[in-house]
């Protein structure tokens, strides 16, 4: 419920008061607190629609400081979770989604803001809505968000291609992720800005590490090469996932991603890369905890199963111990 309208009105008319000579005196620390207070004013008035009304008149007050709707959108973010019901948090965050579009100062706020946007369409079914919602941030622009929340962003976008069957666009956004990234070591990476450079801000606490990041690249792109039956690129993407520390020293982990890459090795055509992988999972020790699959390789590689029957026989053997 909304609280008295009049006494809300009289606050708001002072604080706005208190703004504008704050923000024509250039006072930036005055004109943070005061957007600031007519933002947690509204929201312990529990007046909504006044937020977002105020929202929106004070990103376009005149010669508005950046600071000042920094500020704004950064508190009136943390409101989202606190609203009475879903289609409050909607207004809202489209409301300050509209305030940050075009304003590079705030332009990381309004990806997550975006973002949370798709998951509320999509928890309600609308995938296509979602999707959409999500191509209209390109973060790999964004010189200061830090770079595992940009893969995480892509990885949605990825994920939500796949999942309305948009293959064509689900490959474009993936190349924005080169994979030589995963391999890069964070601690060397650290460095202090040069000036004039943008300072790289923390990803949220809910953002993966950059290792678990790598698995669920690879998780989707294994979703990508299987509609088409690309074979080769499936095992590629297995081995990815299976060279990944955390995976290797698990065995009720790298057991059955080991098992899949020898699938998938026996199923894709030959050629010199399927025949290097093959040489090198063969190579692999810890191919002798499932020796079943370590011989028929070993058989499979030699060529002592010439025939076609003797190849569809090795193929349902293979299904079996899968």
């Amino acid at each position: 419920m909304e609280g008295d309208g009049t006494n809300l009105d009289a606050a708001i008319e002072s604080l706005l008061n208190v703004e504008k000579q704050m923000r024509l005196a250039g006072d930036v620390a005055g004109t943070r607190k005061a957007v600031i207070d007519i933002v947690e004013l509204c929201y312990k008035a529990g007046a909504w629609k006044t937020l977002n009304d105020q929202i929106v008149l004070l990103s376009k007050r005149r010669g508005q400081l950046k600071q000042a709707i920094t500020a704004m959108v950064q508190k009136a973010m943390e409101y989202i979770d606190l609203t009475p019901g879903i289609d409050t948090s909607i207004e809202l965050i489209k409301t300050l989604s509209s305030v940050s579009a075009g304003k590079i100062y705030v332009e990381i706020e309004r990806a997550r803001l975006i973002k949370r946007l798709a998951k509320i369409k999509e928890e309600q079914g609308q995938i296509y809505e979602a999707a959409d919602l999500m191509q209209e941030v390109a973060v790999e622009t964004f010189g200061s968000m830090a770079k595992t929340e940009k893969i995480a962003f892509i990885l949605e976008q990825v994920r939500l291609c796949l999942d309305r069957q948009d293959f064509v666009r689900a490959q474009i956004l993936s190349r924005k992720i080169s994979t030589r990234v995963f391999d890069a070591d964070p601690s060397k990476e650290k460095k202090k800005p040069k000036e004039g450079d943008s300072i790289v801000q923390d990803a949220p606490a809910d953002i993966p590490s950059l290792l678990e990041l790598k698995r669920v690249y690879y998780e989707l792109m294994i979703r990508y090469y299987s509609h088409n039956n690309d074979y080769l690129e499936i095992c590629r993407c297995y081995k990815a996932i299976y060279d990944i520390p955390a995976i290797k020293e698990d065995p009720t982990k790298w057991i059955p991603i080991l098992r899949k890459i020898c699938w998938y090795l026996v199923l894709a055509p030959h050629d010199p890369m399927q025949s290097s992988l093959l040489n090198a999972t063969l190579e692999d020790k810890n191919l002798s905890e499932i020796p079943n699959f370590r011989y028929n390789l070993y058989v499979f590689k030699i060529d002592l199963i010439i025939t076609p029957g003797g190849f569809i026989s090795m193929i349902t053997y293979f299904l079996f111990l899968l």
